[in-house]
């Protein structure tokens, strides 16, 4: 049968290999290479594990070796250039080049569909302005509250931990963040050595495990994370509720990952399972969460205090907005998260299919506070997906402040999207804890491409501002992102998306969908669902 061809050949080639290599000792190469096949084939036969290796000795093993490099030869050779997958080719060019600062300006023609549906572009004034600078910042925590207020950069390095990326990708971020003024968060992983080495700014992310501020049973400890909360390198403090790659799922770094330099900064025991538990222990409905934003600003002698959430149930959030209201307790910033953020690992139905993508989660949060009045003292950061100066602009124009990015400046570490993040052999020694391959990573070379990624994109930044006739980011409203919705139609954002009008929501129920039907029944003290949102669900009208 054609099937056990293989086999067939390597036994017949090994018996002619053999009976040559009595008079031509060279051939005992033969002998060994046709031998090893036939032993393959032998052993292919025998075991019980893999039907395909039974049915197809040898041969099976040619297949396996194709579909490992697949992914590779998708990406180099049949992967378009504006096909994201999860970035495109262009997205990643376009960061490559701003990041080793050569010419990132294109020829010819754009390869965008300026006809395709959902094509987006700024609109230009006829009166463009000069801007003379491209460090556009903004202040957080300046609305009460708080003694250590922030200025934080418009784009900034988003969440990842040391321990999803190595010990020198945390370097090179952190010094590259330090060149250019903005801010590195440490992930839920807590400050490393590494994160402390050259002094950037730094965000403590405080996640439901607590992580170097944690006691001996995981318990908060507030001891602890006064001591690290008041290092003048921290500047603010981020609790995470949730991420938009694995939403209301938590996670375990396993007893073998946990080497002793992960086990002294995330404060747990070396070679035991780390555990990061689906939700806070501190807190377990709206107003105790604002509660502890309270607790964490004073323990950290006056500094901003915020959370990260993705959006999911909404009355979730309004109850968090109710809260903000009736307590009068209020973070000094709220990072949104996209479901189409990033991560190291995640299920795949949690990374496809959980979460609210970013920019609708964006306008619900920016549009609760417009409407409670509470937008001017509450600080918006949003994540997901974002490479480029049009992404801040649209990100901006639909309620952000400022944006954070995780795998721009990963790709502007070096990465080049293996998506072997999971697997500790990232090629290119950012996402592993292998030292064999994390020390080749130049931290000199990379801190400066991180600079330059930032600075490079902030220009352009710049340069789209002025083309709009704009002076600062914070001037940019949907109105000025204009998106193909047919062949035939186009449509602001600001004609797309219901906007809810300042203090609309301390006169009435706005006549917008989520809000009406959501909105009366959150409850500031559960986050559990009421009773008209569980019945909505119940008839699957949601």
């Amino acid at each position: 049968m054609q099937r056990y061809l293989a086999y067939a050949l390597s036994i017949a080639l090994t018996l002619v290999s053999l009976a040559l290599a009595t008079r031509w000792p060279g051939w005992i190469w033969g002998v060994a290479g046709f031998g090893l096949l036939t032993t393959l084939g032998t052993l292919d036969l025998a075991q019980r594990r893999s039907t395909l290796r039974r049915n197809y000795p040898i041969l099976a093993h040619f297949r396996y070796g194709l579909e490992a490099v697949g992914p590779e030869m998708r990406q180099y050779f049949i992967e378009g250039d504006t096909a994201e997958v999860p970035f495109s080719r262009q997205q990643r060019s376009l960061v490559y080049q701003r990041a080793k600062g050569v010419m990132d300006v294109v020829p010819f023609g754009s390869q965008q569909d300026a006809y395709g549906v959902d094509y987006e572009w700024l609109n230009h004034s006829l009166a463009p302005v000069e801007i003379e600078s491209h460090d556009f910042r903004v202040d957080v925590g300046t609305a009460g509250g708080t003694t250590q207020p922030y200025s934080a950069s418009v784009l900034n390095i988003s969440a990842m931990s040391f321990g999803a990326l190595s010990a020198n990708a945390i370097r090179a971020l952190n010094e590259g963040a330090r060149r250019g003024r903005f801010y590195h968060d440490t992930g839920e992983g807590s400050i490393s050595p590494y994160h402390r080495e050259n002094g950037g700014d730094i965000v403590w992310q405080v996640a439901s495990g607590y992580f170097g501020c944690r006691d001996d049973k995981g318990r908060f400890d507030p001891e602890k994370f006064a001591n690290n909360a008041r290092d003048p390198q921290v500047k603010m403090i981020e609790v995470k509720l949730s991420q938009g790659a694995k939403p209301g799922h938590g996670g375990v770094l396993p007893a073998a990952k946990v080497s002793a330099e992960i086990a002294a900064t995330r404060g747990v025991p070396m070679g035991v399972d780390c555990v990061s538990p689906a939700k806070h222990s501190e807190f377990s409905t709206p107003l105790g969460l604002l509660q502890f934003v309270a607790r964490l600003r004073d323990l950290s002698g006056g500094k901003p205090v915020g959370f990260k959430l993705a959006i999911g149930h909404p009355w979730e959030w309004f109850g968090i907005a109710k809260a903000m209201g009736e307590s009068g307790l209020l973070p000094d910033f709220i990072v949104v998260d996209g479901a189409e953020g990033g991560t190291g690992a995640a299920p795949a139905e949690f990374i496809d299919h959980v979460g609210v993508p970013m920019h609708e989660a964006l306008m619900l949060v920016h549009n609760t506070l417009v409407g409670l009045d509470l937008r001017e003292r509450v600080r918006i950061g949003a994540a997901g997906r974002i490479t480029s100066a049009f992404d801040i602009a649209r990100t901006l124009s639909l309620g952000a402040d400022w944006c954070n990015v995780a795998r721009g400046f990963m790709f502007a570490l070096g990465c080049i999207q293996s998506q072997s993040c999971h697997t500790d052999k990232c090629p290119t020694g950012i996402a592993t804890q292998n030292p064999r391959r994390w020390k080749h990573l130049d931290v000199a070379d990379k801190a400066a491409r991180v600079h330059l990624y930032h600075r490079n994109t902030l220009k352009a930044l710049r340069d789209l501002l002025g083309a709009a006739g704009l002076e600062h980011p914070s001037q940019l409203g949907p109105e000025h992102i204009l998106r193909r919705v047919s062949p035939t139609e186009v449509r602001s954002l600001a004609a797309l998306y219901r906007s809810v009008a300042p203090g609309e929501l301390l006169a009435g129920i706005p006549d917008h969908a989520v809000f009406r039907d959501f909105w009366a029944e959150a409850r500031s003290d559960s986050f559990a669902p009421p009773a008209r949102a569980a019945a909505l669900c119940a008839s699957k009208s949601i």
